[in-house]
């Protein structure tokens, strides 16, 4: 089988690929797309989502997948052959390679190049795209990664080709832009583990807070969780932090690269957020910068005076816009990069959830408490991922599809880093779900037979954030689950969310004692996972 790194770096120099300067790329990429009233661009594709269950990893078996669909077994018997052919077409078809510099440091700083097929023209935008979210190239001190992308590949042999061992991506038969993202960010995380670092899907921000004795204080945050449960909202907030010297430092909304110290490299200079129900009110900081002229939509619906739906979900549930860290004024941080424990106050991890029983809204948890959060990854499935199973209950390790590797490893790692600065870490959960819904227990497991969920609205969960890097939240026992909830948040009417106010006490025993045992048996899952972190959930 062909080296696959030696197959991209041969097609760099081939006379049917063109290196466009970022102007070219940008004048040509907009011809195909339809201009906003914002005098931005909004692109449509095909595939309007990733193809998870048709991303395979091919390499050692530190690499291999544990799970494996009849689908992506069959991708990965024929990966021999589908290399011939895709190399073979490589030499034929016409490409546009441009790079980029992922990250802005010193230490890991990957060299990423980027190649699209413009059988299909409309492609190039692609490239604009990606190039959009990443640093121009400059001396880079590695490692170098590669992605190649076919949008024209044959529909039905659609297929994502992990190379991590190699830094190699082959995307073949989607014109998703996330494929392009992710696909970087996937190796990256892969080579940063490898150096002793640990990637993690997750927002990272400073806030400055006063505290009760009237001192300001700085904080680090890092905010988990899965597509379309508020990761980005929350990490692009003010949190309503106005106050003589307090403030919010938005450092980076996606990946960030945690370090033994507590310090954590950024990766982007350009934001990928889901636009559903974008507004000024709730989400202003976003919404301004997502309606400036370099911002990049997809898949949002526009009418023909160019004016834009955020709340349109007729083409796609999973409209999309790149935004720019420039574009958030005086809330964007001067640097990507998260600084290390001792510059810091204090760091505060808080896991996203969306749940809408008996999970409390704010929880406080002890440091194994939130690694166990951070294995658990409990929420529910995105338009993004999988559209056929949006809404649906899912656990994620580190709310983190994109893991290569020993899942267990991640969680312990995790654990390390956070327990060598035990008393500058505190965890929390948050749920931006609700509580109301009613579930019963059927043929293929639980089913939702009511919905009548009262749900935690934005101003509210930033209202919590605020009291959490203000420290003017009481916090008391939780009777269920062994954490702490809050007994009174200053602009939240927490009453709202009282489970007695929707189910008997024979449905909240029955909601617990479920959850519980579903929480145990995953955790237990994973044979080489610390056992204090399951231990932490046996209340």
């Amino acid at each position: 089988m062909e080296s696959v790194v030696n197959a991209v770096r041969e097609l760099y120099h081939q006379p049917n690929v063109s290196h466009p300067n970022d102007w070219e790329l940008r004048q040509i990429a907009e011809t195909y797309g339809t201009f906003t009233r914002f005098g931005n661009v909004v692109f449509h594709t095909t595939v309007k989502n990733r193809s998870a269950g048709l991303t395979v990893y091919v390499g050692g078996p530190e690499v291999q997948q544990a799970k494996l669909s009849a689908r992506q077994r069959e991708i990965l018997k024929k990966v021999p052959e589908t290399l011939e052919q895709v190399h073979a077409y490589m030499k034929k078809a016409p490409f546009v390679c441009i790079e980029r510099t992922m990250g802005d440091n010193t230490e890991f700083a990957p060299h990423c190049t980027l190649f699209v097929s413009t059988q299909r023209k409309d492609s190039i935008r692609l490239a604009h795209m990606w190039g959009s979210t990443l640093f121009p190239p400059k001396e880079a001190v590695g490692p170098n990664l590669y992605l190649v992308y076919i949008p024209e590949w044959q529909e039905k042999d659609r297929q994502i080709l992990v190379f991590p061992e190699e830094g190699v991506t082959y995307v073949l038969g989607s014109d998703y832009f996330g494929e392009s993202k992710k696909g970087f960010l996937r190796m990256a995380m892969w080579r940063a583990k490898q150096r002793g670092m640990l990637g993690v899907h997750a927002g990272a921000k400073i806030l400055r807070a006063r505290d009760r004795t009237g001192r300001i204080r700085r904080y680090g945050m890092l905010i988990f969780g899965l597509t379309a449960t508020g990761k980005t909202t929350h990490s692009c907030h003010n949190h309503g932090l106005t106050g003589e010297g307090e403030g919010v430092e938005i450092v980076q909304d996606d990946i960030v690269l945690m370090k033994p110290d507590g310090s954590a490299l950024g990766t982007e200079r350009g934001f990928y957020i889901k636009t559903e129900g974008v507004n000024p009110e709730s989400q202003p900081l976003i919404y301004s910068a997502v309606t400036k002229r370099d911002a990049i939509l997809e898949n949002v619906m526009v009418d023909y005076l160019g004016n834009v739906d955020f709340q349109d979900e007729l083409l796609t549930g999973n409209g999309r816009g790149i935004i720019q860290r420039d574009d958030l004024g005086i809330y964007r941080s001067e640097s990507i990069n998260l600084p290390p424990l001792e510059e810091i106050d204090r760091l505060i991890i808080a896991s996203i959830t969306r749940r809408n029983t008996v999970v409390p809204i704010a929880s406080k948890l002890s440091l194994e408490q939130g690694v166990a959060a951070f294995m658990l990854g409990e929420s529910i499935e995105s338009s993004g991922s999988d559209p056929r199973r949006a809404g649906e209950s899912v656990r994620e390790v580190g709310t983190n599809p994109f893991i290569i590797g020993n899942e267990a490893a991640e969680g312990n790692r995790f654990y390390e880093f956070i327990n060598r600065h035990p008393e500058k870490v505190q965890c929390y959960l948050l749920n931006t779900g609700g509580v109301g819904e009613i579930m019963e227990e059927g043929e293929g497991g639980a089913k939702v037979i009511r919905r009548k969920v009262v749900r935690v609205e934005i101003p509210e969960m930033a209202a919590i954030i605020r009291g959490i890097a203000r420290g003017d939240i009481e916090w008391v026992e939780e009777p269920h689950f062994g954490t702490l909830v809050p007994k009174k948040v200053e602009g939240v009417d927490m009453s709202r969310f009282d489970p007695p106010k929707f189910y008997s006490q024979e449905q909240i025993d029955a909601y617990v004692s479920k959850l519980r045992r579903e929480r145990i048996e995953y955790l237990e899952s994973f044979p080489s996972l610390d056992p204090a972190i399951v231990d932490a959930i046996r209340y």
